[in-house]
């Protein structure tokens, strides 16, 4: 199994270019650890991969993402993350353990925790809505990525009209924080949660908006029409 893992790796180094490697960095505060391939490159490197191991025990599939997120490369943290998202038909309740320490333990910047979040942790919520009070556990932990990730687990259920109330109370907890990426990570989740019920989000800004940081405030509004948009920036 592990060769698997080392055709991935042999396969980045190969296509890994100093210039991607370089722009890659721009879009980062914290430091990032990149091979520097293209992302569509790196998916599609993940892809062909995951043809040699699809059979196998999801047990044995999670043991292999917890070998690429161990790397701390980026681009096997993508790959991770589409794996764990290609079995979602296969998720149990138990599973949620494993998706947490992912988060807690390797998640080290945004956009490792937007592709787990997005697509793994928003599939496996969806099928088990049980698991919605442990987002809001997420919420008030130290960890920053937990926090962001409490809001953006959330983007596509927000997309498709669900879990309002659920959107509400983890934008609460998280109204507040200091934290830019928390705070872009949640106003997005309200700005998502706003296609499918703009006067609701509208309504939940104008009471906030006193006290929203600005940065949340900007992202939450960003799909509303021209008119809320300028009574919700009037100071």
């Amino acid at each position: 199994m592990n060769s698997v893992i080392g055709k991935i790796r042999q396969e980045l180094k190969r296509n890994a270019d100093e210039k991607v490697k370089n722009s890659g960095k721009h879009f980062f505060k914290e430091e990032v650890k990149l091979y520097g391939v293209k992302t569509a490159l790196g998916i599609r490197i993940g892809k062909d991969s995951f043809q040699k191991i699809k059979d196998r025990k999801k047990s044995e599939i999670f043991e292999l993402c917890e070998e690429l997120w161990q790397s701390g490369y980026m681009e096997e943290s993508f790959i991770a993350c589409n794996w764990s998202y290609f079995i979602r038909k296969d998720y149990e309740p138990k599973d949620f353990k494993i998706f947490e320490k992912w988060v807690n333990t390797y998640v080290s910047n945004w956009a490792s925790c937007d592709t787990l979040c997005n697509h793994t942790v928003g599939a496996f919520i969806n099928m088990y809505p049980a698991f919605l009070i442990n987002l809001k556990k997420w919420a008030v932990s130290k960890n920053r990525w937990m926090r962001r990730a409490s809001a953006v687990s959330l983007i596509v259920p927000a997309k498709q009209g669900k879990f309002l109330k659920d959107i509400f109370e983890i934008a609460d907890i998280l109204l507040l924080d200091q934290d830019d990426m928390v705070q872009k990570g949640y106003g997005w989740m309200l700005k998502v949660a706003s296609q499918a019920h703009e006067k609701e989000v509208f309504t939940y800004v104008m009471k906030n908006k006193k006290v929203m940081p600005r940065t949340a405030l900007r992202y939450a509004i960003e799909k509303m029409p021209k008119e809320l948009k300028v009574k919700a920036m009037a100071k």
